[in-house]
């Protein structure tokens, strides 16, 4: 795999799981208290920056993905394809949030829930990192098998490549050795 690729996807990582908190945090702020407004919006307009960074790293795996050889690209662009759905569903909650779309129950809610509601949505981000990282582990492993493969190939094509060039010599020296024979022929015939 390449490793420009793998750095990005270390920093989407951990930007992603950046803005899971964020977005928990400022979803915590829904008419908590009068400066939450403004809290809101600063945390908002952070998330937004933050959004545009991990946009940004997509594009570039993205554009280093299709850079690669088929047989690796295929399992990056699969890998792309899940983290530009992460991206997407963090884009649906954070326009939820700066809508302020909950209602007065759902409100009443997480203000009666407050902490178990943290403590549910860091389980569920921590959740979401371990499967990350446990689909980040298999695709090394896949990766890795990959290029042994490849290292194989490469090492049974070049033997295979001085085979045929031992062949070749073969044949060529034989067939000097035929033509010697059949001008000594014809010259013995000659004479």
């Amino acid at each position: 795999m390449s490793e420009v690729f793998e750095g990005y996807e270390r920093q989407y990582c951990e930007l992603s799981a950046n803005l899971s908190r964020r977005c928990t945090s400022a979803s915590a702020l829904d008419g908590v208290f009068h400066h939450g407004a403004e809290l809101k919006k600063q945390k908002l307009s952070e998330i937004k920056v933050t959004l545009e960074d991990a946009e940004s790293l997509i594009r570039k795996m993205d554009l280093e993905a299709r850079s690669l050889p088929p047989n690796v690209k295929a399992v990056l662009l699969a890998k792309l394809r899940e983290y530009k759905s992460d991206l997407n569903n963090l884009k649906s909650e954070v326009k939820r949030i700066a809508s302020g779309d909950l209602n007065a129950a759902a409100r009443d809610e997480l203000l009666e829930s407050g902490l178990s509601d943290a403590v549910t949505a860091s389980a569920d981000h921590r959740s979401r990192l371990m499967t990350s990282t446990e689909r980040l582990n298999q695709s090394d492993e896949r990766i890795k098998d990959s290029r042994r493969t490849m290292l194989e190939t490469e090492e049974l094509g070049v033997s295979l490549l001085q085979d045929l060039h031992q062949q070749r010599q073969s044949l060529l020296r034989g067939h000097d050795t035929v033509l010697i024979l059949l001008y000594f022929t014809l010259f013995a015939r000659i004479d």
